[in-house]
């Protein structure tokens, strides 16, 4: 029978505690899973599993820490005592871990990303209601099939759409295009929406055998933005986000610079609702980033790159990814 839920802790402000030596107040990644547990009242839920995968700030997360967390994953979903995952882990990253995930785990059990933007020992901590949230969401039929999750401040976001929209505000996220997809109230778990393709898992991308990912990085236009920075960059990496203005585009000195790259440059917007379609496209050697966020095209990206930087195959892999 499944009964249990597994919490898989990274770290982060929901594991920290005050600190004024730090600029922040106080410093992540501190206390370990079974001390976050403690004061959350999840027994009264389920029977609760826990693992250490690490405790750091999430700002120092890695893509080995992605790929081994999501093999745990799906080594784990294979106990059929298990009926869902909790992962704790810092709001800085939280949506680029919650959407490489989203396109790497093979489960169909929920797969639930919380963590706090108050430290544990904080007069106003919210870390252990979301905890206490997650675990439910976790726990609940319904969550069932609908990929990866994030859950924070009572709602309950796609792994595809959630971004962090606030950095003072324990209502720290957003989701954009698609709006959110439930709530958490008083420990009632409802969805606001049915089930769609954008919330399965994704299927297209196989990292058993793989223990790395391509180096991606991330360039933004700005007026008077110097090309010799992204040639710099090109030179560095196996691909590129190229973040332009409005609906993706850049200068003329860009332009130029860009047809002579060999390497595949995803173009995305820097607006806050950006959105860029294959015909916004200034260098066709270039692939359109939908409404990408550059973070979540570059993880994107990357993943594609494990497979193939065939440019036919990248636009495909965006197209019938994008929200």
């Amino acid at each position: 029978m499944a009964d249990t839920v597994m919490i898989l802790a990274t770290g982060g402000t929901i594991a920290g505690t005050e600190d004024k030596n730090y600029a922040s107040g106080y410093e992540p990644g501190v206390l370990s899973v079974d001390e976050l547990i403690k004061d959350a009242s999840l027994s009264e839920i389920c029977n609760i599993r826990t693992s250490q995968i690490c405790n750091i700030n999430s700002d120092d997360i890695t893509s080995s820490i992605w790929i081994g967390l999501a093999k745990k994953i799906d080594e784990l979903s294979e106990d059929d005592t298990i009926k869902g995952f909790v992962i704790t882990h810092g709001t800085d990253t939280l949506e680029e871990t919650a959407f490489f995930l989203k396109h790497t785990v093979k489960t169909g059990k929920p797969v639930v990303i919380t963590g706090s933007m108050k430290p544990a020992d904080s007069k106003e901590t919210d870390g252990p209601l979301n905890l206490y949230d997650a675990v439910k969401v976790a726990y609940d039929d319904s969550s069932s099939g609908r990929g990866v999750i994030v859950t924070f401040a009572g709602k309950i976001y796609s792994a595809a759409f959630v971004y962090k929209a606030k950095t003072d505000d324990v209502d720290a996220f957003g989701s954009y295009p698609q709006k959110i997809l439930g709530t958490v109230e008083k420990g009632n778990v409802s969805y606001l929406q049915t089930k769609d393709k954008s919330d399965y898992n994704g299927t297209y991308f196989d990292i058993k055998g793989i223990s790395s990912l391509p180096k991606v990085n991330i360039y933004k236009f700005n007026v008077d933005a110097d090309p010799e920075i992204l040639k710099m960059m090109a030179d560095r990496s196996d691909g590129l986000i190229l973040e332009g203005a409005g609906a993706g585009e850049y200068s003329k000195d860009l332009i130029r610079l860009m047809e002579g790259l060999s390497i595949p440059v995803v173009i995305c917007s820097r607006s806050v609702n950006g959105y860029v379609s294959p015909g916004d496209l200034l260098n066709k050697n270039t692939v359109a980033g939908y409404s990408f966020s550059s973070q979540k095209a570059a993880i994107l990206l990357r993943l594609a790159l494990t497979v193939s930087c065939d440019i036919g195959f990248l636009r495909y892999i965006f197209s019938i990814t994008a929200g």
